[in-house]
């Protein structure tokens, strides 16, 4: 019995250490950086902990947001209508997304123009995006992919470029 007692001792430690050091890298990162609301209700307060009162309440999973601040385990965020607040970097998750801003945007089937278009997204869509490059991000919603002018996104910068 003692064995799996210090056993289980060794292995909490471990996950502490761990949990440490990814929060350590967290709390190193640049701001500002983009990323996404991970949980499907998410609550803005604000201020960084628990005692400030919600200002917004997120009920969209993958909603860009941008980090331009970071207290311990709590982050500073802008979402794509510029408001800003707190939010527990849990709810939170690197995964890459964008929405469309202003009017319909074509997805099209390669990233140059005159492609075929494959798609058409409304403002307000949300998808993920990656393989960003010269003025283009692949985006897709759900499955439904093709190459959207990065200026019609928010959630990358300009001449940000993504592998």
């Amino acid at each position: 019995m003692r064995f799996w007692g210090w056993l289980g001792l060794v292995m909490s430690a471990v996950a502490l250490i761990a949990f440490a050091a990814v929060d350590g890298q967290a709390q190193k990162r640049k701001t500002p950086y983009y990323a996404s609301i991970s949980a499907g209700k998410a609550r803005m307060r604000t201020g960084p902990g628990r005692n400030y009162p919600a200002s917004w309440l997120y009920q969209r999973a993958d909603l860009p947001i941008k980090v331009v601040d970071i207290y311990k385990e709590w982050r500073k965020i802008e979402d794509p209508d510029g408001t800003q607040g707190w939010m527990q970097a849990n709810l939170l998750s690197d995964t890459r997304t964008g929405v469309v801003m202003g009017s319909i945007a074509d997805m099209l089937e390669t990233p140059r123009f005159g492609a075929r278009v494959v798609w058409r997204a409304a403002p307000g869509v949300v998808g993920r995006i990656s393989k960003c490059a010269r003025g283009w991000c692949r985006f897709d919603v759900r499955g439904r992919a093709g190459y959207v002018e990065s200026n019609r996104l928010w959630g990358i910068d300009p001449d940000e470029v993504l592998g």
